[in-house]
């Protein structure tokens, strides 16, 4: 292990990296090599750094900071101090041991009955440029991987002295904390998630509908009614079961195999607490293994500090029912902190175990649970709670996601549509599907009410139809998904993050806190409040940064280093692609479940500068990269494939639809040239012969639509908008007959109505770009 350390009889400061510092003390001079519940990994370079040592005083000085501390002296606001070289501010660049430091904050265990918005805990990020990390009462955890207490009630803090370089921070957070797991395939689908009675026709029927309707789904999720509930009163509640409820699943092995068959992954939600009792057809060989008084019905009570029941609970509760086809569990721990090791809160437990166990068998490391505090990153995926179906609940998600990935927590899976309470409001269910499409997990999820559930076919026509296809197009971001898994498991990138990772000197990426990048092409600000029911548009305020930017749905180009309200209806909202950007989607949905791969690729491509992607696919442990690749100022698109396992289907097609580009013609012989989308300014080419490692396109001619015509659009929205035919005709009439900007832009002003003279003004705006 790599260590640059500087150590006294009770103090120990090891320089992890020249922005990573770790501070330990001890009255008994005990320090700790061994791994907590947090951190996994100190072994770093060598640090390059000064130390100035005088009789009772140290310094310690690195490119980052400069430490003062006063030797053997216990840790407090006089005894240590460090000044960071920063001057992100003109009065907080020093730190005093203890105080709390300026924070862009991370996220929290749980929304459980929180309406809106609450407080979040603290991330590793901030813009002063350094933050700290108390691991002080994290418990340590042996080879096994079992946690024990800490011999010595010491300090043990982690500086983070980055200034800016937020994405740095976090590979160096996860370099300590060890890299989230990559995860499977079909996690990165729809989710069916319902707490209701279901029996097994009634779940055929409703994944057929499902079929039928064209919705592509990847996940069953079998909420609490799969095993018995209804029990002698004499065994407590029924919330806790590991039994299969054969009144509503007569064949549970044959019923998991005909979801598997339809390309559904199949997760069981419990409610552990109540530990393994004896009305549990499992009960009598656990009740012999733990040696518990059968006669009697001697519970074996939930300890996952216990190993002996550990192993039981796996070997005899988890393993079978895997192995008749779950492929992980939804672990729905609201029972508190507490365990029979103090300050071993029992979620943080049950999240290791179920990870640890899972790697043992070859399997794929995922659960669904709540967050247990930082590290936590390592046992995905993150249950957000019981969120409540309000406005507020919706609003507050696309922070709290984005942000949480300042404490590494990078994918939430949040209750699509809320849990409970709350009203009934089409609306509101549609603009969190849209949402959770540009989530990290789309899990549309409701209670057990029978007014309340998120199919789209019980919703009026409009919702229905945008609910399926906004459905369909997070099975088609699949390809795109899955390659941003990859790179946030193996280089620390996480899929949705906020605007100031890329742009952090910028004031406005702060401010805009809904408003967040979607992997490395997209920028996504969800809409999260109602419409103007005069305007049958919904508002939302904006940043977009410097550079060109195109609405994912319109292709149309916005001029970007700018404010803007921007408005939708119901059948989008604001997804923006850089300029150059390129996104692979899966070209035929209605051929592809979520674990095979695409026979067709879809690429679009959008002008404006030089980029490439590299898509990263896998199967059974073989990886393949297909890489398009654009020369932006040489006119030339290269599709390079490396696929040495032959991953990859033999007769894959690739479709290049050129996005907001004045019409051209490619040269070469490329297959199949399709129609010019006027409409959408698109210009597509199909490529469905076999080519060897490369091919290369000579794309001459794809430019930016010089003029983008709005006049449709402009006229639609006045058509649309319930204000009176005089004032329509008036504003109509005048962008008619006035071809300069500037000019529409002042006539806008004399609009009384804020939301259609924003709405008009951004469309002048898109028209000037």
């Amino acid at each position: 292990m790599v260590q640059t350390i500087v150590q006294g009889e009770k103090y120990r400061f090891s320089l992890l990296t020249e922005k990573l510092l770790r501070l330990e003390y001890s009255e008994k001079g005990i320090f700790t090599d061994s791994q907590t519940q947090v951190v996994i990994n100190r072994d770093f370079e060598e640090v390059p750094y000064q130390l100035v040592e005088r009789e009772d005083m140290i310094e310690i000085i690195t490119t980052s900071y400069h430490l003062h501390y006063h030797k053997n002296q216990e840790f407090n606001n006089k005894s240590l101090t460090i000044d960071f070289s920063y001057n992100f501010t003109e009065y907080h660049n020093q730190w005093r041991f203890g105080e709390e430091a300026e924070n862009l904050k991370g996220t929290i265990r749980t929304v459980d009955e929180i309406d809106g918005a609450v407080p979040l805990e603290d991330g590793i990020l901030s813009r002063n440029g350094f933050s700290i990390l108390d691991d002080s009462a994290s418990l340590l955890v042996d080879k096994n991987g079992d946690p024990h207490p800490r011999s010595d009630s010491g300090k043990d803090v982690y500086v983070f002295a980055y200034g800016h370089d937020y994405q740095e921070a976090l590979k160096d957070y996860f370099h300590l904390t060890g890299h989230p797991p990559k995860l499977p395939r079909y996690a990165l689908g729809n989710w069916w998630s319902r707490y209701w009675k279901y029996t097994e026709s009634e779940y055929r029927e409703l994944i057929t509908r499902f079929e039928k309707k064209e919705i592509p789904l990847s996940v069953a999720v079998l909420d609490m009614d799969w095993h018995l509930t209804d029990i002698p009163e004499k065994y407590g509640s029924g919330w806790t079961g590991y039994t299969w409820n054969r009144e509503l699943f007569p064949d549970p092995e044959e019923f998991l195999n005909w979801l598997h068959q339809r390309g559904l992954a199949v997760t069981l939600n419990v409610h552990p607490a109540d530990g393994i009792r004896g009305f549990e057809e499992q009960y009598p060989i656990v009740a012999e293994r733990l040696n518990l008084a059968s006669e009697i019905q001697e519970p074996a009570k939930f300890d996952f500090n216990n190993p002996e029941f550990r192993k039981v609970y796996f070997e005899e509760i988890n393993h079978p029912l895997e192995k008749i086809g779950v492929d992980f569990w939804w672990l729905d721990w609201q029972q508190g902190e507490q365990s029979s090791i103090p300050g071993l809160d029992p979620l943080w437990t049950l999240n290791h175990y179920h990870i640890l166990d899972m790697k043992k068998q070859g399997k794929d490391p995922v659960i669904l649970s709540r967050f247990a505090g930082p590290g936590s990153h390592r046992y995905p995926i993150g249950f957000s709670g019981d969120s409540i179906v309000t406005w507020r609940s919706l609003a507050f998600q696309p922070y709290m996601t984005a942000t949480a990935s300042n404490i590494g927590y990078t994918w939430w899976s949040h209750d699509i549509g809320g849990h409970m309470h709350g009203y009934k409001d089409e609306e509101l269910a549609l603009r969190w599907v849209q949402f959770g499409v540009f989530s990290p997990i789309n899990r549309l999820h409701s209670s057990s009410s029978p007014f309340f559930s998120k199919e789209p076919w019980i919703y009026g026509m409009d919702i229905e139809k945008n609910m399926i296809r906004f459905l369909q197009l997070r099975h088609e971001l699949i390809p795109y998904l899955y390659t941003m898994n990859v790179l946030t498991a193996e280089k620390g990138l996480p899929l949705v993050r906020p605007l100031y990772y890329d742009h952090p000197e910028e004031d406005n990426a702060y401010t805009y806190k809904d408003e967040y990048f979607f992997g490395s092409e997209l920028l996504v600000s969800p809409i999260i409040k109602p419409e103007n029911k005069k305007l049958h548009l919904s508002e939302n305020r904006l940043y977009l940064p410097e550079g060109d930017w195109y609405d994912l749905f319109t292709n149309l180009r916005y001029s970007g280093n700018v404010e803007l309200s921007v408005y939708r209806s119901l059948d989008s909202i604001p997804v923006f692609v850089k300029a150059g950007g390129i996104i692979p989607f899966d070209g035929d949905l209605k051929k592809t479940n979520s674990e095979e791969l695409p026979l067709r690729l879809q690429w679009k491509i959008f002008p404006g500068k030089s980029n490439h992607f590299e898509l990263i696919e896998e199967k059974d442990g073989n990886r393949a990269v297909t890489t398009i690749r654009l020369d932006y100022e040489q006119k030339v698109v290269t599709i390079m494939v490396e696929d040495p396992n032959q991953v990859l289907p033999s007769e894959r097609e690739h479709l290049l639809t050129f996005c907001g580009t004045e019409m051209f013609e490619p040269k070469g012989d490329l297959g199949q040239t399709l129609p010019f989308d006027l409409k959408l300014s698109e210009r597509s080419f199909l490529i469905d012969a076999a080519f060897s490692n490369a091919i290369t396109i000579n794309v001459e001619g794809f430019q930016p639509v010089q003029t983008q015509v709005i006049r449709d659009k402009f006229f639609d929205l006045l058509n649309k908008a319930e204000i009176p035919f005089s004032e329509k005709e008036r504003i109509w009439c005048y962008f008619k007959e006035t071809t300069d900007g500037f000019k529409l832009t002042a006539f806008l002003q004399q609009i009384e109505n804020e939301d259609l003279r924003n709405a008009l003004y951004e469309l002048i705006y898109i028209q000037r770009s």
